[in-house]
């Protein structure tokens, strides 16, 4: 397996991937149009964030999405983990876990203080993936005003 940042030509895999995530997420829908456009404003401008793709044999079997801000509370560069898929069949594999223990080496080496996710409340297999890997509950909760 083959972990690299994703480029234009990966998007309509991309979009697959986003989809199964979209069309398992509570508060989303998949919208190839929206997501095409949104992860070619990421791969276009390495300022905004970063993909990376998980492939074998050019067949792309997980992504995860890193976007860049500051903190004032910490005063130092952090990520938001916006999104992270994995193909159904290649679930269990360990994709997951390589393709984001790359992210967050990534992030380290990049001045990143923190990464920050979301994931659906009742979604217990993905809280529990996370914490495996070092992330814990914070005591925050999301609020969102639509646009």
């Amino acid at each position: 397996m083959e972990i690299t940042p994703a480029n234009e030509s990966d998007i309509p895999d991309l979009c697959k991937l986003l989809n199964i995530l979209f069309t398992q997420e509570i508060d989303f829908q998949p919208d190839m149009e929206a997501q095409s456009r949104g992860l070619a404003r990421i791969i276009g401008n390495p300022e905004t964030g970063l993909i990376l793709v998980a492939r074998e044999d050019s067949q792309a079997l997980g992504m995860v999405n890193l976007l860049w801000t500051v903190s004032t509370a910490l005063g130092e560069r952090v990520a938001l983990l916006e999104d992270m898929v994995v193909a159904p069949e290649a679930r269990g594999t360990g994709v997951g876990s390589q393709i984001l223990q790359q992210a967050i080496q990534y992030a380290k080496d990049h001045g990143c203080k923190r990464i920050t996710l979301l994931t659906d409340r009742a979604n217990t297999e993905a809280q529990r993936f996370y914490q495996k890997h070092g992330f814990d509950f914070s005591a925050m909760i999301p609020l969102r005003r639509a646009l």
